[in-house]
């Protein structure tokens, strides 16, 4: 039994967890392994993860991270999401050139000095084939590991929300595409607050100039579609907005949360504005989906 629990200590993860935002990576690990420091310059962000987490991300520039921190840290994993805008449908598809990218091209270059062991990147679907997935490729490859390129929607995990997102996965072992699961989502209404705060509904006139571009959905709909960060502040094109008998409102911060799947003590700061709460969400992981992206190593 000793050396049983030997091997499993030794096959548990040692994390590092980039881009950390609220922790999304850190409830997709569960019990796999431990995050040995998680990285962010949001404060927002990081006064979040503290809060469900319990331990302070670390608020430094990655596009100025020395190398000899990263390898006094003894990671074997990385788990990161870096800036979707560079790549994403609505941004301005500059890839590595945006400056929201510097982090992930030193973290390219300190790639070669601490190579990790295993690796999960999520980001949107326009990462596939950007330059800056060319680099993360052969960076992997230089170093004898393994990629695998995944493509997941939760939609698939039985939440009713569309998060179409790729995951690369590296390893120094081979990896094999694992199948993924096709539930039949449930109804928004079993996601919905038990009571509504009447402040996320729609005055008549806000309602009267956009209601054409809304995307609506009723309670009894099992499918949303993406919400992004600027949910709090854009109507067209950012997420579904709730039609009920009273009116057109806004989801709330928690039932977006439960539509990414986080477990139902997660919670923001008291302090912590709604367009901030709804900023972060919009650039979180659809927690489901994000373990069995895990799951493969």
């Amino acid at each position: 039994m000793r050396r049983l629990w030997r091997r499993l200590r030794l096959r548990l993860m040692r994390v590092l967890e980039l881009f950390s935002g609220l922790g999304g990576w850190r409830y997709a690990l569960r019990d796999r392994g431990s995050v040995l420091a998680a990285y962010d310059v949001s404060e927002a962000a990081n006064a979040t993860y503290a809060l469900n987490h319990g331990q302070e991300p670390r608020a430094r520039e990655l596009a100025t991270w020395p190398a000899r921190e990263l390898a006094d840290l003894g990671a074997d994993t990385w788990l990161l999401s870096p800036p979707c805008q560079p790549f994403c449908r609505m941004g301005n598809h500059q890839g590595l050139s945006d400056l929201r990218s510097r982090a992930f091209r030193h973290l390219m270059d300190l790639f070669p000095q601490a190579p990790p062991d295993r690796l999960v990147l999520e980001n949107v679907g326009g990462f596939l084939g950007s330059d800056a997935h060319a680099l993360l490729s052969e960076r992997i490859r230089a170093h004898g590991m393994h990629p695998l390129d995944l493509q997941a929607c939760s939609s698939r995990f039985g939440l009713p929300n569309q998060r179409p997102r790729v995951f690369v996965v590296a390893s120094r072992r081979p990896l094999k595409a694992l199948p993924m699961p096709d539930l039949l989502p449930g109804p928004l209404a079993e996601f919905l607050d038990a009571e509504e705060d009447e402040r996320l509904y729609l005055p008549p006139e806000v309602l009267a100039r956009h209601r054409h571009g809304l995307d609506l959905v009723v309670p009894e709909d099992r499918r949303s579609t993406c919400f992004i960060g600027g949910y709090g502040r854009r109507f067209v094109g950012s997420g579904p907005f709730l039609q009920t008998e009273r009116g057109v409102r806004r989801f709330s911060p928690s039932e977006v949360a439960r539509l990414l799947g986080l477990p139902a003590g997660f919670r923001f700061p008291e302090s912590l504005s709604l367009e901030a709460r709804y900023r972060l969400l919009g650039n979180g992981l659809s927690i489901p989906v994000a373990a069995w992206a895990i799951d493969h190593l």
